[in-house]
C-alpha cells in the first residue's frame, strides 16, 4: 500500500476497489463490436464487424455542468451518469449516427468507492439505453481540486453512419415540418440559472413542491436527460429524415436553426406540445420573460426531427410505439429567424 501517497490524500486501495465494483456495470453494456474489458490502457471496438461500406465516424464529448451541484445537495449520484451519456449520444444522433462506444471521466476530491460506483452505474444505464458499449474511462482522485463530496463527470462517444445516409441538414426545405419529441424535464442545460432562481426565491432543493405532486424540488430537477437513440434511429430507418436537432443550451433559438439553409427560418406554435410544470415554475419564480424561456431551456421538447409533411404522421407513429410523446410543433419557412407564436 502506498502510504506516502495516502498522506497526500490519494487512496490507491480505494481506486482498486472502484475498478472491482464497476466491472459488472461495464460488462452489462457489451454490444456487437465491443472488445476486451476494463483494465487495458485503451478501449477497443471492431468497426469491421458492422459491415458498413463507407463508414463515417461521428464523435461527441460533453459534461453534466452545474446540475451536479443539485446532486451534491441531494446526495444522489445514480442519475448524473445517464445525463453524461445522453448529452453525448444525442449529439451524434443528430447526424444520423448510431453510438458505438462511450468513455467516461470522473474527477473527485476523495475516492469514495460507493459513490463512484453509483455514478458509473448511471453511465452504464445510459449506455444500455443508447445501445453503446462502455469501453473505458478514468477516475481521477484530486484532493485540493474539489471540495468535500464534490466531483465532475464528462464523457466521450463515437458513433457511425453510412456516408450516403449522413444527416447534415442539406435536404431541409421550406415547408418541411418539425416533429418535436418530449423531454423529461430541464435535462442538463440552464442549471446556472436554475440554481440562481431557486436561491433568489429562498427555496431549498429538498423542499416538497405542491405543483410537482409533493416531490422534492431537487428530485424533479435531477430527472435524467432523455436518451433518444433507439427511437430516432427507428424513424431514420423508416422515414426520409432531413434534419435532427438536439435541444440543449440556447434552447430553440440556438439549436434548431443549425440544420437550416440560407434564407430559411422557423415558425413554431406554442400549444402544440406540453410545456412541463417545471418550466412554468422556473418562469414564475425567476420572473423570466416568457419568450426568453425558449432561448434558455428546452421547454418540454428534447429533440426535433425535420422531414417532409407527408412523413410526419408515420414518424410520430414510430415514436409513439417507443413510448414517446411527439407532435408537429412547427415548420420551416422562407423568412429567416425563429418565430414562436405564443399563446
Amino acid at each position: 500500500m502506498a502510504k506516502t501517497y495516502e498522506k497526500a490524500g490519494v487512496n490507491l486501495e480505494a481506486g482498486y476497489e472502484v475498478v472491482s465494483r464497476i466491472k459488472k456495470h461495464v460488462a452489462s453494456t457489451a454490444r456487437p463490436g465491443s472488445m476486451g474489458g476494463i483494465g487495458s490502457f485503451g478501449g477497443m471496438f471492431d468497426l469491421a464487424s458492422l459491415g458498413i461500406k463507407e463508414p463515417v465516424l461521428v464523435s461527441g464529448t460533453d459534461g453534466v455542468g452545474t446540475k451536479l451541484k443539485i446532486a451534491f445537495a441531494m446526495d444522489k449520484h445514480d442519475t448524473v451518469g445517464i445525463d453524461a451519456v445522453a448529452m453525448c449520444v444525442n449529439d451524434v444522433l443528430a447526424q444520423g449516427a448510431e453510438p458505438l462506444f462511450f468513455l467516461d471521466y470522473v474527477a473527485i476530491g476523495h475516492n469514495i468507492p460507493e459513490k463512484v460506483e453509483a455514478i458509473v452505474a448511471g453511465v452504464a444505464e445510459g449506455c444500455r439505453q443508447a445501445g453503446c458499449a462502455l469501453v473505458g474511462g478514468e477516475t481521477a482522485e484530486m484532493p485540493g481540486m474539489y471540495g468535500g463530496g464534490e466531483y465532475d463527470i464528462a464523457g466521450f462517444t463515437t458513433g457511425v453512419v453510412e456516408k450516403s445516409k449522413l444527416i447534415d441538414g442539406s435536404k431541409v426545405k421550406v415547408g418541411d415540418v418539425l416533429v418535436g419529441i418530449a423531454s423529461t424535464g430541464v435535462h442538463s442545460n440552464g442549471f446556472s440559472l436554475v440554481r440562481k432562481i431557486v436561491a433568489d426565491a429562498g427555496l431549498s432543493f429538498k423542499d416538497p413542491i405542491t405543483e410537482f405532486g409533493g416531490r422534492m424540488l431537487g428530485e424533479v430537477l435531477l430527472t435524467p436527460t432523455r436518451i433518444y437513440v433507439k427511437q430516432v434511429l427507428d424513424v431514420i430507418r423508416n422515414c426520409d429524415v432531413h434534419g435532427i436537432c438536439h435541444i440543449t443550451g440556447g434552447g430553440f433559438d440556438e439549436n434548431i436553426p443549425r440544420v437550416l439553409q440560407k434564407g430559411q427560418g422557423l415558425e413554431i406554435e406554442e400549444g402544440t406540445w406540453e410545456i412541463l410544470p417545471v418550466f412554468k415554475m422556473l418562469e414564475k419564480w425567476g420572473k423570466v420573460p416568457h419568450r426568453e424561456m425558449f432561448n434558455i431551456f428546452n421547454m418540454g421538447i428534447g429533440m426535433v426531427v425535420v422531414l417532409d409533411q407527408s412523413e410526419a404522421a408515420h414518424a410520430i407513429e414510430i415514436l409513439e410505439s417507443h413510448g414517446e410523446k411527439a407532435s408537429v410543433i412547427g415548420k420551416v419557412t422562407s423568412s429567416e429567424g425563429v418565430n414562436i407564436i405564443l399563446k
